[in-house]
């Protein structure tokens, strides 16, 4: 086995690295940078044609941009990888730029600093730029939970789902999914300008999430009894699958609720709840434990996200991700037969 191919093999394990120490390599390019402006692109070639002013042709044109972006993005990261000497070192680049959890968790916490130590509108302009709900009226608890829901929505969508197809396609199929993921944050809004445009990336973005925000959960799950908040009690471990059975599948999405309801059965705080989004109220179910129901917690009483609790779902979210993350290299290896 030659030195290119035996590094290859550890590129998941240096990018995962990689991500923690240092987060996005804002100093060189960004791929996702790239795919943002060829999706606006696109957009506005395609809203130029006449057929998109209708609902089938609006879907057309969103799923061919899907389509050519997507594969496109793959083509190019499996090609980069293969190329001669340069290719591993491509390669890891490319996987550790696909990565966000240490970005992820450093934006998090800085926003949840602002929101304990600045002025209430100090923490509302932080907390803003990481969630798309309009924070003008919110208080510091309310501000606490928008964090939490965004910080266990982006464990999957950020890092689990990414190394997944990492593992299992190389960088090739992480930029495959990076690419529709991306489309999703742009164009996967139900508004009617994207509801039709959007939908096939939307669609295609639940389908690719669908397995790994479940290994999120599972893996949330397990970094809690093992060495978080709820210890190894069968009755605790019981009460949380069944609320998590119970709300996961509240919401709208397919997948965001999983590491959402996980957070809140776990930390005994509410997520989700009816929000302002782009000016408009919008209606969402509540997860996590009904009232008379919370269980007297080191964290805080009641339902609200607490400092202790929201700090404790930062730790969680690292061991969760970290440990999800190792698990499935070590699957991929082992299906492989490389162990």
């Amino acid at each position: 086995m030659d030195l290119n191919h035996t590094f290859i093999h550890f590129v998941p394990v240096l990018a995962l690295v990689l991500d923690i120490l240092i987060g996005d390599p804002r100093w060189l390019p960004h791929p996702v940078v790239g795919l943002g402006r060829l999706a606006t692109w696109w957009e506005r070639l395609a809203r130029r044609m006449p057929a998109s002013a209708t609902n089938a042709g609006a879907f057309l044109a969103g799923a061919l941009g899907m389509v050519l972006l997507a594969g496109s993005a793959g083509w190019a990261a499996w090609r980069l990888s293969g190329l001669g000497y340069a290719g591993p070192l491509l390669a890891l680049y490319l996987s550790w730029s696909g990565l966000a959890l240490g970005g992820l968790l450093r934006e998090a916490h800085a926003a949840f600093r602002a929101v304990e130590t600045g002025s209430i509108g100090e923490g509302r302009a932080a907390v803003a730029m990481l969630v798309s709900r309009d924070t003008t009226a919110l208080d510091a608890p309310s501000l606490r939970k928008a964090l939490a829901e965004t910080l266990a929505e982006n464990l999957n969508d950020g890092l689990v789902a990414p190394f997944f197809y990492l593992v299992l396609l190389g960088p090739g199929g992480l930029w495959a999914y990076k690419a529709v993921s991306t489309l999703d944050s742009m164009w996967g809004y139900r508004t009617p300008e994207y509801a039709w445009f959007g939908k096939a990336a939307a669609r295609m973005d639940d389908v690719l999430a669908f397995i790994p925000a479940r290994l999120t959960a599972l893996g949330m799950v397990l970094a809690a009894v093992l060495a978080g908040p709820v210890g190894p009690s069968f009755g605790s471990i019981a009460r949380i699958v069944r609320g998590v059975r119970r709300d996961a599948r509240k919401t709208s999405s397919p997948n965001a609720g999983w590491p959402m309801a996980v957070a809140a059965w776990i930390f005994g705080a509410t997520m989700g709840g009816d929000a302002i989004y782009f000016g408009e109220w919008v209606p969402k179910p509540v997860l996590g434990p009904a009232e008379g129901h919370v269980e007297p917690s080191a964290e805080g009483p009641g339902k609200e996200w607490t400092r202790e609790r929201f700090v404790g779902l930062l730790r969680l979210c690292f061991m969760a991700g970290v440990g999800t993350c190792l698990a499935m290299y070590l699957a991929g290896m082992l299906i492989r037969g490389e162990i």
